[in-house]
């Protein structure tokens, strides 16, 4: 006689998390230098039992030096480090699995799609973007997945303290009814993604946000002997004015990426645009829910794309080690871009970064470096991070 089968025992698993940083910015014309000095922790847990799964995750950041402007505690001296202070629930989600090559989540959420270029957890900073979010994730046909996404609400990375007193962009929450759709074919040559983003951002002072964003995207590798590769990518969208925007506008969205990849060396050139309209404020191709930090330069010059756009010419190369001098992982970065107007033909200026990153074990140190320098957009910057992360999951 055969034994019933057991039901799926419950599981529960620690989240854990810890970030200390230093974070060092000069910025032309600011008479003080911002020296932050900052710890972030996570903590929760994540229970699974049979088809469902829960997870439940708090966030603090506590500013151990805090001179530096926070964009929340007024300190207009110094340089931004847009890292205030905050204690927050991160996130709070329902999984569940029981459908055929499907996954739905229901919840707070972290989102991440393709390349984080249009919608991002913006991981960069202490306090994590999230998605109050339905999300569907569907791949029942070989090669082909379906990801669409439902937000009610977007928390942003300043904190529970946000809000109006501190400027139209920096509100803790911003509410809408948000509309992420994704739909990704992989080939023998790489994947090819459509999508269609349309982004309500229903308050007031961020009405200029909304956007609707509809493109596709290819990325692969394609294998030119047994120890090298080529990389490419090649990215176009098209935006325009949605929901309550008060701007009528259209601008379009095209990057192209080559690269060498030769076991643990990597070089890459490439070229984005982001065009404009007719050079009116926020009628340029934005990208509000992106991990923006990720492109454009480590400074940060270019959050909020200009009214007459950006074209980015970049090159960059990379290197990494693994179980060298007893450690996981070393890995070198460094990159140049060019920064130009999409129109009028201005140079905006010229940007170096460069990084160190070591692992060990459940260990990771970060040394980092940016510096831009100014021609006919924004001031020269520079700006230097160190960083020890710990993680337990």
């Amino acid at each position: 006689m055969a034994t019933p089968a057991l039901a799926d025992p419950l599981t529960f698993t620690p989240l854990v998390d810890a970030r200390l940083r230093y974070e060092h910015v000069e910025q032309v014309p600011l008479a003080k230098d911002a020296d932050a000095v900052t710890v972030r922790l996570r903590s929760g847990f994540e229970a699974k039992l049979s088809d469902f799964s829960f997870l439940a995750e708090s966030e603090a950041t506590l500013a151990i030096n805090p001179a530096y402007n926070s964009g929340l505690n007024g300190k207009t001296a110094y340089p931004i480090v847009p890292d205030p202070q905050n204690v927050e629930l991160n996130r709070l989600q329902l999984q569940y699995r029981g459908l055929k090559q499907t996954v739905v989540t229901v919840g707070r959420q972290a989102i991440n799609l393709d390349d984080q270029r249009f919608v991002g957890a913006v991981a960069w900073r202490d306090n994590e973007q999230t998605f109050d979010a339905v999300r569907v994730e569907w791949s029942a046909i070989k090669n082909l997945k379906a990801d669409v996404i439902y937000a009610n609400n977007v928390r942003t990375i300043w904190g529970i303290d946000g809000g109006n007193r501190f400027g139209p962009a920096k509100l803790a929450e911003i509410g809408g009814d948000n509309l992420l759709a994704n739909l990704a074919y992989k080939t023998s040559l790489g994947t090819l993604t459509g999508f269609a983003y349309l982004v309500d951002q229903d308050e007031r002072q961020v009405f200029v946000n909304s956007s609707q964003s509809y493109g596709g995207r290819f990325v692969g590798a394609y294998p030119l002997s047994k120890t090298v590769k080529l990389t490419y990518l090649a990215s176009f969208a098209s935006q325009s004015d949605y929901h309550r925007n008060p701007n009528r506008y259209h601008a379009d969205y095209y990057a192209g990426e080559l690269g060498i990849a030769a076991k643990a060396l990597s070089l890459t050139g490439g070229y984005e645009v982001l065009g404009a309209d007719k050079g009116v404020a926020v009628t340029s191709f934005q990208t509000p829910l992106a991990t923006l930090h990720k492109f454009n330069g480590w400074a940060d010059k270019f959050l909020v794309t200009p009214p007459n756009g950006l074209r980015d010419a970049y090159g960059s190369v990379g290197h990494g080690w693994k179980t060298v001098a007893g450690l996981d992982a070393i890995g070198l970065i460094a990159s140049y871009h060019r920064f130009d107007s999409d129109r009028l033909s201005q140079h905006y200026g010229n940007e170096v970064d460069a990084q160190v990153s070591v692992r060990k074990g459940r260990y990771t140190a970060l040394l980092k470096y940016a510096d831009y320098r100014a021609d006919r957009f924004a001031t020269d910057t520079k700006k230097l991070w160190l960083s020890l992360d710990w993680a337990f999951s």
